[in-house]
């Protein structure tokens, strides 16, 4: 399959979704939802909802319903990035080659413009257009898994786990606990999002679910590796930071060979996982290779 063309067209897809569902700029809170959409329109690979997008065709699922999830799941995503880079967390000032959301509105808003971000996640994820493409019960299923994913057993507590490891001595099991919680958990539940819409059985939705958990860990040694080897012009944030910021990551546990050896391992674990599908499933197989082929 034509890889490029299909990550551009699911882009145009995301971006024009994103559009429509998003709210304007105006009366009395149009600078609290400029800055909302500063970020999320501000770029980036929409790799979330395109994942979510990809797992229901593999079964066969048209996703025009899906859409307000893979909005969601963005915003999710974009409120996590305007978090991570205020000054009491990262602190960073550049995020896709742009003034972080906090250099140019301000900390305070910057936050509430995170907690927006969160909070109309899941207006859309209870959209009535969501509604019309699944059941109720499949909808609660899927808002309790997202919402698992990015709490303090997911997202969030990652974050937490990683703060507090700034500086010290930790086990690779450790780092690993944390990638799973900080990145990989709302990568795993975007694919599921995208089963479940789908109607996937059990088998599929393990299937599904093994490759999401293999790719959320390629994706973030692949970020280690890029904080290390990539430029600032190329990854669009400060190249560098994790080892200012004395974070532990893979290539300071591994050389960088054998991060790159694991990387791969973790794209490959996650290609096996999708075995059971047909050529419908093409396109997650793509996306796990270029998790891994990146530049950013």
């Amino acid at each position: 399959m034509e890889f490029k063309k299909y990550l551009n067209q699911q882009c145009t897809v995301v971006e024009q979704a994103l559009a429509r569902y998003m709210l304007t700029e105006d009366g009395p809170l149009a600078n609290h939802i400029r800055a909302m959409r500063y970020s999320l329109f501000a770029g980036g690979k929409r790799i979330r909802p395109i994942l979510a997008l990809a797992a229901a065709e593999a079964l066969h699922s048209t996703t025009e319903h899906l859409l307000p999830v893979a909005c969601a799941l963005e915003c999710i995503h974009t409120y996590s990035l305007i978090h991570d880079d205020l000054p009491a967390m990262d602190d960073d000032e550049l995020r896709r080659g742009k003034p972080t959301c906090h250099v140019v509105f301000g900390e305070a808003e910057a936050i509430l413009a995170g907690d927006g971000l969160l909070s109309f996640a899941f207006e859309l994820l209870s959209h009535p257009d969501a509604q019309q493409g699944m059941t109720p019960d499949a909808q609660l299923r899927m808002i309790n898994i997202i919402a698992h994913a990015i709490g303090p057993n997911g997202m969030v507590g990652g974050q937490s786990l990683d703060l507090a490891a700034e500086g010290q001595a930790i086990s690779f099991e450790h780092l690993r606990l944390i990638h799973g919680y900080k990145t990989g958990a709302l990568i795993t539940a975007s694919v599921q999002a995208g089963a479940i819409f789908g109607k996937a059985d059990e088998a599929q939705f393990a299937a599904l679910s093994q490759y999401g958990v293999q790719i959320g860990l390629a994706f973030q040694i692949v970020d280690d590796l890029l904080d290390v080897e990539g430029t600032t012009e190329d990854l669009g944030k400060t190249a560098g930071a994790d080892a200012q910021r004395s974070k532990a990551t893979y290539p300071a546990f591994f050389d960088i060979a054998k991060t790159k050896v694991l990387a791969q391992e973790a794209v490959d674990a996650a290609v096996t996982a999708l075995e059971i599908f047909d050529a419908k499933a093409e396109p997650l197989r793509a996306l796990a290779r270029y998790i891994y082929e990146r530049n950013n």
